[in-house]
């Protein structure tokens, strides 16, 4: 969840989606529910803060199983393994530029993460997949939801994220309703971009963890993109 994105149409989605994020991650945590902060390969703008230094002075604790070490985007990378899933449901060849018209220029445009999400004391920030089982492991952790962005990206593939953390043995779900993919409409399968996310978020409960919405914890309507105008039960429509 950076502060800005190359792509126009993905950085709107996700600055609206953070308050709502941010509502529901302030519930969870005053349920008791650790909160770990993953913005990738921004690390380094928090590098005083009491949640960075949480992460980086959790004690060591070894892996039940090697973490990935294939370097991409500037951490570790979970690459798809044709032995644990298919390939995904979306192509996202064109990393996924959704804008009508002329698409965005690929750059890095990020610095930190949204701002709208707030950082409590007891939360940890990390984009590192030993810090994150250090913390883990040091709570005795074994449940983990993830949301965020981008599901078919960095929320599948981080060293933080749903591959890793099912490789770790970790009781993993994701929170379906707070995330989004990067998809362009104008590539197979050719469905618009809300049902592109379902398709991603399908995949990911045949092959990797269940899911589930944020009315699960909060007893609220889940959230929903402005743009998104399907309408339920009719084909194409919410699931």
């Amino acid at each position: 969840m950076w502060d800005d994105h190359w792509c126009k149409s993905a950085s709107r989605r996700v600055g609206e989606m953070a308050g709502p994020l941010n509502e529901v991650v302030k519930q969870a945590r005053a349920r008791g529910v650790f909160i770990i902060h993953a913005p990738s390969s921004v690390t380094g703008f928090y590098k005083d803060t009491p949640q960075r230094r949480l992460a980086q002075s959790a004690p060591f604790v070894k892996t039940p199983v090697p973490l990935a070490s294939a370097e991409r985007w500037g951490t570790a990378w979970c690459w798809t393994d044709p032995k644990h899933e298919s390939v995904l449901p979306i192509d996202d060849s064109d990393m996924g530029c959704s804008c009508t018209g002329a698409k965005c220029v690929i750059r890095e445009a990020w610095t930190r993460q949204i701002a709208t999400l707030e950082l409590a004391p007891g939360d940890a920030l990390t984009d590192n997949g030993q810090e994150t089982w250090n913390l883990l492991a040091a709570r005795g952790i074994k449940n983990v939801i993830l949301c965020g962005v981008h599901l078919n990206m960095c929320v599948l593939g981080r060293p933080f994220a749903i591959r890793q953390q099912v490789y770790l043995g970790l009781n993993v779900a994701l929170m379906r309703d707070l995330t989004d993919t990067m998809y362009n409409p104008e590539r197979p399968p050719g469905v618009d971009h809300f049902t592109g996310t379902d398709l991603v978020v399908a995949h990911v409960e045949r092959h990797w963890c269940p899911s589930f919405t944020s009315t699960d914890l909060t007893g609220k309507p889940a959230f929903k993109f402005k743009e998104d105008q399907r309408v339920p039960g009719r084909p194409g429509s919410v699931p």
